[in-house]
Order: C-alpha cells, then sequence, then structure tokens
C-alpha cells in the first residue's frame, strides 16, 4: 500500500516539474523576441457612472432632521367656487332686414253672365297703436231670366288706436243691394212679365270702449259700446236701430263677478205699419275659473217695451270642462232670451220681400246645447254638439196671395220646437293644405203650421285650400241642403197682419227641391305686386231655387287681376 502511495507521488511531483520548466523556457524565448516602446501619457484612473454609486438599500441610520424656516402672511379673501359649467353668451347676429309689408289692393275682374267685380282695400300699414283702413267692393250680374240682375255694393271705414289703458275703435259701413222680383212660374207663362225693381239700403255706424287686459288678479275690466243703423228700401219700408251695450267684470282671486246690460231702440215704418220695438237686458252672472273647469251662472233678464210690453227671466248658465288638455273638452249650456226681429234681419235672407211686413219679437223660450270640442293632434280639430231649442211666435215665410213673387212673414202662434246636432272639422295636413267642413241636421216640430216653410233639414258646407307652390295655388267650396217645403194659398186669408192659426183648406204645399252647389277658384302670384285669380261658381249648372219661384243663376265663370302695394 505505501509502495502505491509512493508511486503516485513521485509521478505526480515529476510532472509538475516538467511543466514548470516548459514555461519557463518559454517566457525565456518571448522575452527575446519582442522589443517594444512602450509610452505612457497618464496615469489611468476609472470612473464610475452616477448610477453605480447609487446605494442598494437607504441608510436607516441618517437621522437627521432639516428644518425650514417659514413666514406667513395671511389674505382675507373669499374663495371663489369657479368648477360650475360656463354659460355661453349667445352671440349677436346681424339684424334681419325687416320685410316690407304689403297692406293694400285692388282687385277686377270680368265674367260670364255680364259679371263685373271691383274691390279695393287700403290700410295705414304697420302701427302698434293705430290702425286707419277702409274696403270696397262691388258685385253684379246678370241672370238668363227676364231682369234677373242683381249689383251689390259695400264702403266701410274702420280705425283703432290702442292706449295705455284703454282701446278705442269705430266703424262705418254702407251697404245697399239692388236686385229684381224675377220669380217666375213654369206653369204660367204671363206670370210676372215685368219684375218691380228693388233696392235695399244700409248705413251702419259703430263705436266702442275696452279696457285693456291687465295681469292685477283684483282689476276690474269693462267695455261699452253703441251701435246704430238706418234701413231702407226703394218704396216707402224704413228702420231705424240704436242699442247700448255695456259689459263690467270684477276679478277675486278665481271667481269673476260681472254685469251685462243693453238697451235696443228700434222703430219699424211702412205705409200701413209703425211698430217700436224695444228691449232692455240685464244679465248678472257669477264665473268660477280653475284649472280644467269654467263655469259661469246668472240669468237673463229682458224688458219689452213699446208696441209689446212683457217680463221675462231666463237661466244664463254655461260650463267647460278639460277632461285632456289640449285634446278633449266638454261643454253645455242652458238659456233663453227675448230675439228681436227686424226688417233688415228678414231682407238679409230673403230680399225679395212684400211690404207692410208685420213686426214681432220671437221668445227663445228654452235652450239647451251640449257637445265636446278639442283637437287630435297638430293640424286637426273638431267640435260636436247637440241642442234642443224652444220658441214662440217663430217667423217664417211663405209667398203672398196677390204677388206670389213676394213674400210675407207669418209668425207660428205656439210653441215651436228644434232639435239638431252640429258638427265641425278642421284638417291641415301641411302648410299647403287644409279642409274645412260643417253638417247641421235639424228637425222641426212647427206650433201651428204643417211645417217649418223654408227651413232645412240638412245643410252641409265645405271648404278646401291647397297650395301647389309660392306662386300657385286653388280653393273649392261646396254647399247641400235638401228640400224645403213652401206654403202657398189658394184663398186670401181673412186678415194676413193678424195671421195666427192656418187654415190648412186654402192652402197648397210646394216642394222646393234641394240642391248641390260646388264653386272652384285659382289664383297665381305673378310677383309681388301682381296675381290673377279665376273663380267658377255652380259647376253643376244646377238650376236650383233658394225660395219657391226664384231660380238661382246656373254655371258663372269670372276671372281678374289684383295689385298689392
Amino acid at each position: 500500500m505505501k509502495s502505491i502511495k509512493y508511486i503516485y507521488s513521485s509521478l505526480f511531483f515529476l510532472a509538475a516539474g516538467l511543466m514548470t520548466a516548459q514555461a519557463q523556457e518559454k517566457k525565456a524565448e518571448e522575452k527575446a523576441v519582442v522589443n517594444e516602446e512602450i509610452e505612457v501619457v497618464r496615469p489611468y484612473k476609472p470612473i464610475l457612472a452616477e448610477a453605480v454609486k447609487l446605494r442598494r438599500s437607504p441608510n436607516l441610520d441618517d437621522v437627521k432632521i432639516y428644518k425650514a424656516k417659514l413666514n406667513y402672511s395671511i389674505t382675507d379673501k373669499k374663495l371663489e367656487l369657479n368648477s360650475d359649467i360656463q354659460k355661453l353668451q349667445a352671440q349677436a347676429v346681424a339684424d334681419e332686414k325687416e320685410s316690407i309689408l304689403i297692406n293694400n289692393y285692388v282687385k277686377g275682374g270680368f265674367g260670364s253672365q255680364a259679371t263685373l267685380l271691383g274691390e279695393a282695400y287700403f290700410n295705414n300699414g304697420k302701427d302698434e297703436g293705430l290702425q286707419l283702413g277702409g274696403y270696397f267692393r262691388h258685385f253684379s250680374q246678370e241672370g238668363k231670366l227676364n231682369k234677373q240682375n242683381s249689383s251689390d255694393q259695400q264702403l266701410s271705414v274702420f280705425g283703432r288706436s290702442i292706449l295705455e289703458q284703454h282701446t278705442v275703435s269705430g266703424r262705418i259701413n254702407v251697404q245697399r243691394h239692388g236686385t229684381n222680383f224675377y220669380g217666375i212660374d213654369t206653369d204660367r207663362p204671363t206670370f210676372n212679365t215685368d219684375p218691380q225693381k228693388q233696392a235695399l239700403t244700409f248705413v251702419e255706424l259703430e263705436g266702442e270702449l275696452v279696457k285693456n287686459f291687465t295681469e292685477d288678479p283684483d282689476a276690474l275690466s269693462y267695455a261699452l259700446k253703441a251701435n246704430g243703423y238706418i234701413w231702407s228700401d226703394k218704396f216707402e219700408a224704413k228702420e231705424n236701430y240704436l242699442t247700448l251695450n255695456g259689459y263690467l267684470n270684477k276679478r277675486i282671486s278665481s271667481f269673476n263677478l260681472g254685469l251685462a246690460a243693453s238697451t235696443e231702440f228700434g222703430n219699424t215704418k211702412d205705409a200701413l205699419t209703425s211698430v217700436g220695438n224695444n228691449l232692455l237686458r240685464l244679465n248678472p252672472y257669477i264665473r268660477l275659473q280653475v284649472k280644467g273647469a269654467k263655469v259661469t251662472a246668472g240669468v237673463n233678464f229682458v224688458q219689452e217695451f213699446g208696441a209689446f210690453s212683457s217680463t221675462r227671466i231666463f237661466p244664463a248658465v254655461t260650463a267647460d270642462f278639460t277632461l285632456i288638455p289640449d285634446y278633449l273638452q266638454v261643454f253645455g249650456e242652458v238659456k233663453g232670451d227675448v230675439n228681436r226681429n227686424s226688417l233688415k234681419g228678414f231682407t238679409d235672407e230673403n230680399p225679395w220681400l212684400n211690404s207692410n211686413i208685420l213686426i214681432k219679437n220671437t221668445v227663445e223660450k228654452l235652450s239647451f246645447s251640449a257637445g265636446i270640442k278639442g283637437t287630435g293632434g297638430p293640424g286637426f280639430g273638431y267640435k260636436a254638439r247637440v241642442y234642443v231649442k224652444q220658441f214662440d211666435d217663430m217667423p217664417l215665410f211663405i209667398n203672398n196671395f196677390d204677388n206670389l213673387n213676394k213674400f210675407d212673414v207669418i209668425y207660428d202662434f205656439g210653441k215651436t220646437k228644434l232639435t239638431g246636432i252640429e258638427g265641425e272639422l278642421s284638417v291641415q295636413v301641411s302648410d299647403a293644405l287644409k279642409w274645412t267642413g260643417k253638417l247641421n241636421v235639424d228637425d222641426w216640430k212647427p206650433a201651428q203650421e204643417t211645417y217649418s216653410w223654408f227651413k232645412p233639414g240638412l245643410k252641409v258646407s265645405s271648404n278646401f285650400l291647397y297650395t301647389y307652390n309660392k306662386k300657385l295655388s286653388f280653393n273649392a267650396a261646396v254647399v247641400i241642403q235638401d228640400d224645403v217645403k213652401a206654403k202657398v194659398n189658394v184663398q186670401a186669408p181673412v186678415n194676413p197682419l193678424q195671421y195666427l192659426v192656418p187654415n190648412t183648406g186654402i192652402e197648397r204645399i210646394e216642394t222646393v227641391k234641394g240642391f248641390v252647389d260646388l264653386g272652384l277658384g285659382a289664383d297665381y302670384r305673378i310677383n309681388n305686386k301682381f296675381s290673377v285669380f279665376a273663380k267658377a261658381n255652380n259647376l253643376l249648372n244646377s238650376k236650383y231655387n233658394r225660395f219657391l219661384y226664384y231660380q238661382v243663376n246656373g254655371l258663372n265663370i269670372f276671372g281678374g287681376l289684383t295689385y298689392s302695394f
């Protein structure tokens, strides 16, 4: 064992000695071969980067505290919070050019049946405090029947001044209607071969003073109005009329206390008649007006004096309830009144009136009406109501026995009852298309007469407006009426001026057929000043009668030019 260790040790030292000897020999050889000169410029100084100098962990033993000297200066100032969203200031825009208003126009036209139209309107222009203006119109036609001529003239001058606390307005109106008693009986060709002329003249003056509206809840409002006219025909009939109206209202919270009063003075004269017909009305009321409801309760006190004398008191109650704002309202009314009859009112309805007409008032004893109204959305409106009315001494037209082409006025002695339905619609599809319509269905129950003469049971009217573009527009209108009954006496009544109970044995009933009257019109604007128009009436050329023996004109077409300035 020892011999083995000795052998390994000897080999190890022998190898180490050989390696040492070889290394010394190589260095000796290198020194002998390399011969270089090394020039040292500066001593080598190692440079470390700043990041290397940082300690990897802080020195926790460094507890030295540095206290800076501070000087305080306190200012007394309010803290302003400017964290809110700032309001944007509207940028001023350039002033818009003021539009030029056209306040005046003149119109002229002509057409078939010797139609002649002249019209003019004048106004002082844009003025918030003062308005002055005038209107004139002439329209005449000549039908195909013997002396089937008619002409209408109207001249009106008006003014209104809005003062600080009041508004004052006034109007002067002059009208003339010329016609002939051209009524014919087709069964008697020789009847009325030389019709008489008739001319109805009407002059009216009106003035009004109104207290301007104020927001004061306890304000006192009032109004005064005066109206008077003079009427006459071509013969000897004359009528004078004057009415004075006053209105007073006091607001107290949700209540209104008020009084409406009027006085009417009228006098009608003819060759054989003279009637003074005067009325005094007093209508005190109390009104409750809250959100969604408006109720007015009062009485109507009417005093007749002059040729007739009576005192009557009627209820005057109205109510309006809003169930759905802007969409549905329910309303109702109960009232009574005395309706003053006049020659002016009769001839407005029937211009072929006879002479020496009996004037008598009609008592509307009790009227009830109820219905709904509202809108069904933008451009759609509606109204529907039912009504029941009772009249004493209802005036009716009948043909005179001696002159069938003239009409007398009789009064249905007793209680006449009227039950009816009324409906209205308004549809505006757009700014270019609008349609309106109205329907009346009436059921007349006369007191003594067989029928309520010349009172239609059905009447429909409708208007249509279509704007094709800024220059061209169209319009249409239609009127529909059903048959009416007329009364002709085959024998002379005993006393026509005191007609009370009809004698069916001496009367003949005629049927005046219903009609459909359709009209069309068009307007074309050439520029801001000139435009042309055309209109056609009775397009169906229906030869119908509104009153017995009086046939209307057939198809009539006319047109003309309008100048605005």
